[in-house]
C-alpha cells in the first residue's frame, strides 16, 4: 500500500479528477491506523469506526468517479481508452488499484461486512427488467430478488437496495454501454484497454479454472481471510436460466425471503459476478416479445409501424405497435460490447469445462461436491443459454452487412466450441486434418441446437446478400463453413434434430406443458433437479422453451436450408469468376497504363467508368486470398451437407456463371424486353454487390464532355471556341472533301469524322429513338492539345531534339511528317478493314 499511495502521488496531478483526489487524501490518512483501529477493522460487530460511516457515504460518489455517471454525462476514468502502451503510468496505477485484490476491492468488503444498502436506480436497468419491475411484477432472476424498494413518499422512483459487491459491479458492468468512447478511440484496440483486461481479471478471479474454492482475499499483511457474506442470503441459482411459462406471475410486493444454505456462501460472489454479466450485458431482449415477434402477423404489424414513421404523412402509430418495436430495437450492442462478451463465453467454457472428469457426470451425487464445482456444472444451461441466444438473434437480424459483423461472428463461433477450451488437448494428427468433435459433446450440442441451426440459417441469409467477392466477407463464409465441417459435428446436429423431430406418439405420457423448468426455493444444492435421462425431452424442452409452444422448426438438413447453401454455393463459385477476372483486369491495367497512358499512347479512360468493387486497392495478396477462403468454404460445405460435383456444375450453367468466351466482362442476368434489356433480381445482385457490371460508355457529344482532371480547363475551352469557329467556317468544305472516293476522302474522314459513331452500339432504348439526330457531319477536333500528356509528349520531344541539336522548328516538322506518314498508314489499314467486312 505504501508504493501504491506513493505512486498515486506522483500521477494524481496529471490524471485523476478533483473529487477522486480527496478519496487518495482520505486513503492516505486511514492507512496510518494504530493498532487499537486495525483491531477494531478486524472485528467491525464489537465497534463500528467512524470512518466507515465516511466511507458509506462517499462509495457512491467513489464508484461513479471511476466508473462515470449512469446517463453517461461523467466519463470517469475512462478505462475502455486507457492503454498500457499510450499511458503506461496512470494504466498500472488504475489496473493495481482496481485489480480483485487490490485496495478497491477491500474497501468494498469492508463495507460488506457492515451490511450497508446502496440504491441503484430501475430505470438504468436493461430495458426488459425495467419493463417488469415498473409493471410490479418481479424478474425471474434471483439478483432482484428482495431488493426492489417502492418509492417512498416524495421518492423519485423504484430502486434496488444493493450490497456494496452488487453496487460495485453494477456500475462496472453498465460502463461498458452507458459510456460512450470518444470520437477519438475508434481505432483503439479492446483488447489492450483496461477495462477489457479487468474483465478478464475478474473472471479469472471470481470463477477460478483451477481449485475447487475461490482464492481467499487478503484483507491485512497479516495473512488471508476470507471475504464476508452478504447477511441477507441471496436466491439460489437453482431456479434461474430457464423460461418460466407459469401464468402466475410474482408480484413485487410478494418478495418472499428465502434461507439458503450457508454452503453456498462459499460462491456468492462468483454467483453475483456472473449474474450481473449476463443481465447487463445480454438482457437486453425480452424472451416474451421475441416469441410474439416470430408470428407472421407481429412481423406484418412491425413492417406497418416502420413505413408509417419513414411516411411524411401518417397517423400516430399505435401504443402496442410502438412498444414491439422498442422492445425489439431500442439497443444496439457496439463491436466494443461483442468482443467483451466473447471473453465472457470463452472463459465460461473454460470454466464450466475444469470440472473434473469423475465429477463432470451428471449422475454425481451433489454433496460430493464443492459449491464451486456444482457451480460450474450449471453455469452455461442456467444463466447463460436462453439470454444469449436472444442476443445472437438479434445481432444477427440487425447487425449492418459489414465486415465488423466478424465480431459478432467470432462470438457465436466460440460458444458453439465449448471443446475448443477444455482442458484435454488432443495432439495433433500428422496428417494435419481436422480433430473429431468428441461424443462426451453431443449432451451440449443437443441442448443448444437451435443456436446451431437457427442461427446458421440467419448467417446464411446474411452470407447471401453480402459481396463474397471482398476477403473479409469471405473469410466470414470461410470460418463458419470451417466449424461446422469438423468431423462429426453435423452428424450430432442432424441427430439432435431427429430427437426434435421425433413424433410425441412414440412417447404419449408426454406434454408440451410439461416443458417447463419447476421453481425451486432454497438452496440449489439441496434443490438440485434430477438428471433427465431422456434426450429427446431435453432438445424438445430446450426449442419450446426458446421459440414457444407452436414454433415452426426448419431442419438444419432439410430441403429448405439445403437450397440455400447450393445457391450459397453458387454465388460461391461466381465470385471467384468475378474475382479472378478482376485480377486479370488489374493486372493488365496496371502493367501497361503508367507509361503509355503519359505519352498519350494508351487510350484515356472517357467514360469515367470504375470497376465496383474495391479489389484494385487491395492488390494481388488479397485476390489470392479471396480465392483460397472461397475455394475452402465451398469443400467444406459440401462436406457439412454432402453437395456432389454434378449438382454444382448443374445449378452453376443454370444460372450462367460460367466464363463468356474472352473469359472476362459478363453481363449482369437479364431478359429481353420490348424496351430492351431488363434486369432480373440475379442481375440486381449482381450489379450491387459489384459482381457484373454494364459496359458504360459516353454516347454523346465527345468535344462537349466534361473537362477531365488531366486536362487545362482554361485551354480547353479556348481550343473548343477555335475549333468551332473553324468548322462553321469550312463546314462546306469539310463536307466536300470527306464526301470524295478517292485517298484523299478517305484519309480525311479519317480525321474529321467521329470514328466508330456509325458503328457504336446504343444500349438505351430512349437513345434509339434519337440516333438519327446524333448524327455529326464532319469537323474539327483540337481538344487533344489540352491535354496535360500530349503536352508533355511535345515537351520531352522539343528536349531529345534539343540533345541532337536540333531546332525547334525542324522539330515540328519532323513531328509532323511523322504524324502524316502514321495517319496514312491508319487510314490504309481503316479501308482495307472495311473492305473485309464487306
Amino acid at each position: 500500500m505504501t508504493t501504491f499511495r506513493r505512486r498515486v502521488a506522483e500521477w494524481r496531478p496529471r490524471s485523476l479528477k478533483p473529487e477522486a483526489l480527496w478519496f487518495l487524501q482520505w486513503s492516505s490518512k486511514t492507512a496510518r491506523l494504530d493498532p487499537a483501529q486495525e483491531a477494531a477493522m478486524a472485528f467491525p460487530h464489537l465497534q463500528q469506526p467512524s470512518f466507515l460511516l465516511e466511507l458509506h457515504a462517499i462509495f457512491p460518489w467513489l464508484v461513479e468517479s471511476i466508473f462515470g455517471s449512469l446517463d453517461g454525462v461523467l466519463a470517469g476514468w475512462n478505462l475502455r481508452c486507457l492503454q498500457g502502451r499510450v499511458s503506461p503510468v496512470e494504466y498500472s496505477i488504475a489496473m493495481e488499484f482496481l485489480d480483485p485484490g487490490g485496495p478497491m476491492m477491500k474497501l468494498v468488503y469492508k463495507l460488506q461486512a457492515e451490511d450497508y444498502k446502496f440504491d441503484f436506480p430501475v430505470s438504468y436497468l436493461p430495458d426488459p427488467v425495467k419493463a417488469s419491475i415498473q409493471e410490479r411484477v418481479l424478474p425471474d432472476s434471483p439478483l432482484y430478488h428482495n431488493k426492489v424498494q417502492l418509492p417512498a413518499a416524495g421518492g423519485l422512483g423504484l430502486h434496488l437496495a444493493l450490497n456494496p459487491f452488487e453496487y460495485y459491479m453494477f456500475f462496472f458492468a453498465l460502463s461498458l454501454i452507458t459510456q460512450k468512447p470518444p470520437p477519438g478511440a475508434l481505432h483503439i484496440r479492446t483488447s489492450d484497454c483496461a477495462y477489457f483486461i479487468l474483465v478478464d481479471r475478474y473472471l479469472a478471479w471470481f470463477l477460478p479454472t483451477e481449485g475447487s474454492v475461490l482464492p481467499p482475499l487478503s484483507s491485512s499483511p497479516g495473512g488471508p481471510s476470507p471475504s464476508p457474506a452478504p447477511r441477507t442470503p441471496a436466491v439460489p441459482f437453482a431456479s434461474y436460466g430457464l423460461h418460466h411459462t407459469s401464468l402466475l406471475k410474482r408480484h413485487i410486493s410478494h418478495q418472499t425471503s428465502v434461507n439458503a444454505d450457508p454452503t453456498s456462501h462459499e460462491i456468492w460472489r462468483s454467483e453475483t459476478l456472473l449474474q450481473v454479466f449476463v443481465e447487463m450485458w445480454l438482457h437486453h431482449y425480452s424472451l416474451e416479445m421475441y416469441q410474439k415477434m416470430q408470428s407472421p402477423h407481429a412481423k406484418l404489424e412491425v413492417l406497418h409501424y416502420r413505413l408509417s414513421v419513414c411516411s411524411a404523412l401518417h397517423s400516430p402509430a399505435q401504443p402496442s405497435l410502438q412498444a414491439l418495436h422498442a422492445h425489439q430495437e431500442s439497443f444496439m450492442p457496439t463491436e466494443e460490447h461483442v468482443l467483451v462478451v466473447r471473453l465472457l463465453l470463452k472463459h465460461l467454457h473454460a470454466f464450466a469445462n475444469s470440472l473434473r472428469p469423475e465429477q463432470a457426470s451428471p449422475s454425481a451425487h451433489s454433496h460430493a461436491a464443492s459449491p464451486l464445482e456444482e457451480f460450474k456444472r450449471a453455469a452455461v444451461p442456467r444463466f447463460v443459454q436462453q439470454k444469449l441466444y436472444l442476443f445472437l438473434q438479434h445481432c444477427f437480424g440487425h447487425w449492418p452487412l459489414d465486415a465488423s459483423f466478424r465480431a459478432v461472428l467470432e462470438m457465436w463461433l466460440s460458444y458453439l466450441q465449448p471443446w475448443r477450451y477444455a482442458p484435454e488437448k488432443q495432439a495433433p494428427s500428422s496428417d494435419c486434418q481436422a480433430r473429431s468433435v468428441s461424443e462426451r459433446w453431443a449432451p451440449f450440442v443437443q441442448e443448444n441446437l437451435l443456436v446451431y441451426t437457427k442461427l446458421f440459417l440467419g448467417f446464411l441469409s446474411r452470407a447471401l446478400r453480402t459481396d463474397l467477392v471482398s476477403p473479409k466477407n469471405a473469410l466470414m463464409v470461410f470460418r463458419v463453413a470451417k466449424v461446422f465441417a469438423q468431423p462429426n459435428l453435423a452428424e450430432m446436429i442432424q441427430r439432435g434434430e431427429q430427437l426434435f423431430l421425433e413424433p410425441e406418439l412414440v412417447i404419449p405420457h408426454r406434454q408440451h406443458r410439461l416443458f417447463t423448468v419447476p421453481t425451486f426455493t432454497g438452496s440449489f444444492l439441496s434443490s438440485w433437479p434430477p438428471a433427465i435421462t431422456d434426450a429427446s425431452f431435453k432438445v424438445k424442452s430446450h426449442v419450446y422453451s426458446l421459440e414457444g409452444q407452436d414454433c415452426k422448426y426448419t431442419p438444419m438438413f432439410g430441403p429448405e436450408i439445403r437450397a440455400l447453401v447450393l445457391r450459397l454455393a453458387q454465388l460461391i463459385t461466381q465470385a471467384k469468376q468475378t474475382a479472378k477476372s478482376l485480377s486479370d483486369q488489374y493486372g493488365e491495367s496496371t502493367a501497361a497504363r503508367p507509361f503509355l497512358s503519359w505519352l498519350g499512347f494508351y487510350p484515356a479512360d472517357t467514360n469515367g467508368s470504375y470497376p465496383g468493387n474495391d479489389l484494385d486497392e487491395m492488390g494481388q495478396d488479397s485476390v489470392r486470398k479471396t480465392d483460397e477462403y472461397l475455394e475452402k468454404a465451398l469443400e467444406y460445405l459440401c462436406q457439412v451437407f454432402r453437395l456432389s460435383e454434378a449438382q454444382l456444375a448443374q445449378l452453376t450453367l443454370a444460372l450462367g456463371t460460367t466464363q463468356d468466351e474472352n473469359g472476362k466482362k459478363q453481363l449482369p442476368d437479364c431478359i429481353v424486353g420490348e424496351d430492351g434489356l431488363i434486369l432480373t433480381p440475379l442481375g440486381r445482385y449482381q450489379i450491387i454487390n459489384g459482381l457484373r457490371r454494364f459496359d458504360i460508355e459516353y454516347q454523346g457529344d465527345s468535344e462537349l464532355q466534361p473537362i477531365r482532371s488531366y486536362e487545362i480547363a482554361s485551354l480547353v475551352r479556348v481550343l473548343f471556341r477555335l475549333s468551332s469557329a473553324i468548322n462553321r467556317r469550312f463546314a462546306g468544305q469539310m463536307a466536300a472533301l470527306c464526301s470524295r472516293a478517292d485517298f484523299l476522302g478517305s484519309f480525311c474522314r479519317y480525321h474529321l469524322l467521329e470514328p466508330g459513331l456509325s458503328d457504336r452500339r446504343l444500349l438505351s432504348p430512349v437513345g434509339r429513338g434519337h440516333a438519327a439526330s446524333l448524327a455529326r457531319g464532319p469537323r474539327l477536333s483540337l481538344r487533344f492539345l489540352g491535354s496535360y500528356r500530349t503536352l508533355l509528349a511535345l515537351l520531352l520531344a522539343f528536349f531529345v531534339a534539343s540533345l541532337f541539336c536540333i531546332g525547334p522548328l525542324l522539330c515540328a516538322l519532323l513531328l509532323v511528317l511523322g504524324y502524316v506518314l502514321y495517319a496514312v498508314a491508319m487510314t490504309l489499314l481503316t479501308e482495307q478493314g472495311k473492305l473485309h467486312q464487306l
